[in-house]
């Protein structure tokens, strides 16, 4: 069914209470295993209903956030899910302490059941009113961003549409670009702060009502860390700092020599060739067109995928005035289908949707005949390994977006790809930071921000803009606003995926096939042993790292 034609009624949650109460006295009265396991048939069927009925509403509110009917529902959404969210911890608990625990375990998977001792720490009824708050400090957060209206020539701009000239081959219209885009954050810094204060304080309240010190261990379980912690996680960085934050620096170096620069500035990040990064021709329907076409060369599976995408209308990618920033890959249970939301802006980036949203929701798409719901409940380190090494596998067919600078695309996406880690590993530590001090002011957490950049990142320079000298740029990371503690899985991935890259350019086939594999097994397994299974090296064992370095630097 194509999106514009499936129908949308609120999920009513006095409706679901009740039903999920009649559901937990089947499961109380059930005899057998079997009669349980068959009770949770009915769970997967409610469940699937009502995350459609909220991902439809979630998907139309944020493609026009001044829609007043979807905004009304998102404002609901964002009171009765801590609710929705508490009556399946409720029900899941059931499952936990079932007499019949070994056979459900063996039915569902023992990755389910770790899944569900981390929701029973994590969600609890005394904390409905504070995840109500965050709920709606995010969502404050989102609407700051996405009515953005920035002045620029003869137009206004929101923040996705000023991408492109953030990134032009001219230097003084990058600068004036960069100028006005940092204004609009200057002009809401206090509400942004403000923000971010209120959400700190909310996070650690929730824990500490749960017995925590602070919010980390809370942000840990809700993020379904069930095979590594925080040491791994600090093992890690430190793997970042020593072995790829001075190759990313190379890169850098190289990246200015390339641009014949002197001094790189915080207005040159994102470039990569004089002349331009390279853009892909077309119009948005070219490039949907474009994808369906390399898809069905890729395999069989993903031309299935990419025509199922296409037929049903399951994207909308076109940037709007009045649309939520950035992108993301959603699934709507009840038609099977992924979606997936983007802001085309005419860069490089909106090629980057068809490939890394596409790798998302290509995953979904071929493991959705897996008759066990919690293997779809994938952890976010897996689910950004199959989005990032996509964009890697599809790197043979760029010509037909870039034309004759597909080249310059594959060598700037593995340069980008490379220096991305260290960003988004100090993005992680800013926030281990910040919620083992939670009294910090905003000062002092901009504080934390710049001496971090001078640990991973130690070639940027703000010179010249008073509000970035200050330390403020993750400001506009809405991650750390809406996600708490996501960002680090992106570096993990992208560990997997440059595995996949040196696999590909050895044995395209073999590490296609290892890729498949990988898809398929969704999260019937944990992570730590998903990678393993699928031939690649823990991210999190020592020399992963100086390994893949070792092979790219030549």
């Amino acid at each position: 069914m194509k999106f514009s034609e499936m129908p949308y009624e609120r999920m009513d949650i006095e409706t679901v209470k009740h039903e999920f109460a009649s559901l937990m006295e089947e499961l109380d009265h059930a005899a057998s295993g079997e009669e349980q396991f068959a009770v949770h048939e009915k769970y997967y069927r409610l469940t699937d209903h009502a995350a459609t009925l909220f991902t439809i509403a979630e998907i139309r509110q944020n493609i026009d956030v001044t829609d007043e009917f979807y905004s009304a529902e998102k404002d609901y959404y964002d009171e009765v899910m801590p609710v929705f969210q508490n009556l399946l911890t409720e029900y899941q608990k059931k499952l936990y302490e079932s007499p019949f625990r070994t056979y459900l375990e063996n039915r569902i998977g023992p990755v389910a059941f770790k899944n569900i001792e981390l929701a029973m720490r994590s969600v609890r009824p005394e904390l409905i009113e504070l995840m109500q708050e965050e709920n709606a400090l995010g969502t404050r957060y989102d609407n700051i961003l996405a009515e953005a209206k920035i002045p620029w020539k003869d137009d206004v701009l929101n923040l996705s549409l000023m991408t492109p000239y953030l990134h032009d081959k001219d230097r003084a219209v990058r600068a004036e670009a960069w100028e006005k885009y940092s204004h609009f954050f200057v002009e809401n810094q206090d509400e942004i702060e403000d923000i971010y204060d209120k959400l700190i304080k909310n996070r650690t309240a929730q824990a500490e009502k749960l017995g925590y010190k602070n919010y980390l261990p809370l942000g840990y379980d809700r993020m379904q860390r069930n095979c590594y912690g925080r040491s791994m996680v600090e093992e890690f960085r430190r793997q970042v700092k020593n072995d790829l934050v001075p190759f990313a620096e190379k890169i850098h170096d190289r990246r200015r020599k390339r641009l014949g620069l002197s001094k790189l500035s915080y207005i040159d990040e994102g470039v990569y060739f004089p002349q331009g990064n390279p853009k892909p021709t077309g119009t948005p329907d070219e490039i949907l067109a474009a994808g369906q076409r390399m898809y069905r060369e890729l395999s069989p599976e993903t031309g299935e995928f990419m025509d199922f995408m296409c037929e049903n209308e399951l994207f909308d990618v076109l940037g709007r005035k009045t649309k939520k920033t950035g992108g993301y890959m959603t699934y709507l249970p009840d038609y099977n289908a992924p979606f997936i939301f983007a802001n085309f802006n005419g860069s490089s980036g909106d090629v980057d949707v068809i490939t890394h949203e596409c790798g998302h929701a290509f995953q979904g798409y071929i493991s959705v005949k897996d008759p066990i719901r919690e293997h779809s409940d994938i952890t976010m380190e897996t689910a950004e390994t199959h989005s990032m090494s996509m964009e890697f596998f599809t790197e043979p067919w760029m010509k037909y977006f870039f034309g004759d600078r597909a080249k310059d695309y594959v060598e700037m996406h593995l340069e980008d790809s490379v220096i991305f880690v260290p960003y988004g590993t100090m993005v992680d530590e800013f926030q281990d930071i910040i919620y083992s001090n939670p009294g910090l002011s905003p000062a002092d957490r901009n504080a934390v921000w710049k001496d971090l950049e001078r640990q991973y990142r130690p070639h940027m320079d703000y010179s010249g803009n008073a509000y970035y000298e200050q330390g403020t740029l993750w400001q506009r990371q809405h991650h750390i606003f809406t996600l708490p503690l996501y960002y680090i899985d992106y570096c993990i991935a992208s560990v997997d995926a440059l595995q996949y890259k040196s696999w590909m350019d050895r044995d395209y086939k073999g590490a296609w096939e290892s890729y498949l594999s990988l898809c398929r097994l969704s999260a019937s397994k944990f992570f730590t042993e998903l990678v393993g299974e699928a031939g690649l090296i823990s991210p999190f064992e020592d020399g992963c790292i100086r390994n893949i370095t070792a092979g790219l630097d030549r």
